[in-house]
């Protein structure tokens, strides 16, 4: 079905098909779409000083690791996606570290796990964290040289040096997590408050995060990968069985990438980061529902009644159909071949489409399914230059390791849990490699303009949310409609279900819906055959949570953004 641009394009026209929670803010220089209130501020800060949506988004990163350490951290990895105004290209920065070379299957084997994946709390889950190079290399690569790196990273040092008050919803995970970062190193009182996680509006300081800011600032990566710092995480993870050396730190190296894509009904081009990111998912559920609609199974997506049981069975049997070959697929592609080409190519889709029924959930999708989620950040920012930089940063999940290198004041990602402890399998753990990524911006275009600055948190949310929220977006939503909407996530099976196996890859996943579906809807979907269960309060943290800044009009520029009410955030504009 053509795309009605009458509605998509300006939204702020009296087209409300959805009644969204509070109100799109507009602005016509920058934009900033953040999870953290004062991280936003960090952002504008940037821009008003000249900065650009590259300088910005990175002063964001930084000052997240303060306001919301339980999703992100510089211990943790970044993936960015920039949109270049004067060339009408998007350009990639994948900053996701590798394996330590010297680790192996049997030597994770041998510490006791039998599963197909590394604990969460193992050592041996450490990669090298990519974030701090990666902020780096963004500004150098996509910065508008106004701005020093130092003063981009001013703002976060006041903050972790002066304190900030923890926000709500912030303050609800960091006490999912205390006993974890209690027992994960001896340096836990660095992340909590008196020996406790913080509560809402208690202030939380971290001098020795400053500190190593501030050698970021004065040695360059060199003042992460070398010196104190990466000797503390060598020590730490070496203390707890782990194999990491300080080369396998100071070889760390971000990687430029060009973006794939995927244009769907032949005006919206949607960029993702290549593989070992799963932005790949996103783009070929697109393309799934799209030949879906060619081959006459379904009627066109935007046309069905929204989140209807009709609406919400075609797009989560793409998913899993997506689901099923990026779980095998993806991995490090500078040693592994993936066949992306293949996997987007017209043919392959429709042969996937022709796997849909209309009539029933899927029983058996061969090649795995989606992982148990986690926590991570995504932001927009745009500037009076029409640039705009979807970033997204980690720990995987929560805290990561919850594991803090003495003096540092970060805790440790566990990345190296997305690795496959099956000999053969393409995402095999080995020595040097980058794992299976969760995290992944995204940007659209309409033709070659920029159109949307976005991402949807959340572990494997992340692909689901890009999906459902892009055609929010294209139904006519506003960018906060769009967010507010409600959603749904394909997560693994119960406790008490029969789990999937490797063998067969057989998937009876349960789906997480918002808690404001209707019963008729969900009474449907059951009956199709799908597990589903509801959220609420804190749960809705599982559906993720996104940041959008939409560009809805040229000469003179008009930005719309929104951003989740599932996070502690907001959009603002600057002046």
């Amino acid at each position: 079905m053509p795309i009605d641009w009458t509605k998509i394009e300006h939204p702020i026209h009296e087209f409300r098909p959805f009644a969204s929670r509070r109100s799109t803010v507009y602005g016509t220089k920058g934009m900033v779409a953040c999870s953290q209130p004062l991280a936003a501020e960090a952002g504008l800060e940037i821009l008003r000083r000249g900065g650009n949506a590259a300088d910005a988004a990175v002063a964001i990163s930084a000052a997240l690791n303060v306001t919301e350490p339980s999703s992100c951290g510089i211990g943790g990895d970044a993936f960015c996606l920039y949109y270049d105004a004067s060339s009408q290209e998007v350009c990639g920065l994948n900053g996701s570290g590798r394996a330590p070379k010297k680790i192996s299957i049997d030597i994770v084997r041998d510490s006791g796990v039998h599963g197909s994946n590394i604990p969460a709390t193992s050592m041996h889950s450490v990669t090298v964290p990519g974030a701090a190079a990666a902020w780096v290399d963004v500004v150098e690569s996509f910065g508008s040289g106004v701005v020093s790196f130092a003063d981009i990273m001013t703002p976060a040092i006041l903050l972790a040096e002066e304190g900030v008050p923890v926000s709500e919803l912030h303050s609800h995970a960091w006490q999912r997590a205390e006993e974890l970062i209690k027992n994960a190193s001896p340096n836990y009182r660095a992340m909590l408050l008196n020996g406790k996680a913080p509560q809402p509006g208690e202030i939380m300081t971290f001098p020795d995060l400053a500190r190593t800011f501030q050698a970021l600032v004065h040695r360059g990566k060199d003042g992460f990968y070398s010196g104190y710092v990466a000797q503390a995480i060598v020590d730490l993870v070496s203390k707890g069985g782990g194999v990491m050396e300080l080369s396998d730190l100071a070889d760390h190296s971000s990687t430029l990438v060009q973006p794939v894509s995927y244009t769907y009904q032949g005006d919206i081009t949607l960029y993702e980061c290549p593989p070992n990111g799963q932005g790949l998912t996103a783009l070929m559920t697109l393309g799934i529902l799209e030949a879906l609609e060619n081959l006459g199974r379904i009627a066109p997506i935007l046309s069905m009644e929204h989140n209807s049981a009709e609406y919400a069975h075609a797009i989560i049997e793409a998913l899993r159909l997506s689901f099923a070959d990026t779980q095998f697929y993806v991995t490090d592609p500078e040693l592994v071949n993936i066949p992306v080409d293949q996997l987007l190519s017209q043919d392959y889709l429709h042969r996937r489409a022709e796997l849909f029924d209309p009539h029933q959930a899927s029983q058996k999708i061969q090649h795995g399914y989606p992982l148990h989620t986690s926590d991570t950040v995504q932001f927009s920012v745009t500037d009076k230059w029409g640039n705009g930089c979807s970033f997204v940063q980690s720990n995987y999940a929560g805290f990561g390791t919850g594991a803090i290198p003495e003096g540092c004041g970060f805790t440790l990602q566990n990345r190296g849990s997305g690795f496959n402890l099956t000999p053969g399998h393409p995402n095999q753990l080995m020595g040097g490699k980058r794992p299976y990524h969760t995290i992944m911006p995204a940007i659209a275009t309409h033709g070659k303009d920029l159109f949307l600055v976005y991402g949807v948190m959340g572990g494997f949310m992340q692909p689901q949310g890009h999906v459902q929220v892009l055609l929010n977006i294209l139904r006519g939503y506003t960018p906060q409609a769009a967010l507010d909407a409600p959603r749904f996530c394909i997560l693994p099976p119960l406790p008490d279900s029969e789990p999937p196996t490797s063998q067969t890859g057989e998937i009876n996943a349960t789906i997480f819906v918002d808690s404001d579906f209707s019963d008729s809807t969900i009474i449907s979907l059951q009956k199709l055959g799908h597990n589903i269960q509801k959220v609420w309060r804190f749960g809705h943290s599982t559906l993720g949570r996104g940041q959008i800044i939409q560009s809805i009009q040229k000469n003179p520029q008009i930005w719309a953004a929104g951003s989740d009410p599932r996070s502690d955030g907001h959009a603002i504009a600057q002046i």
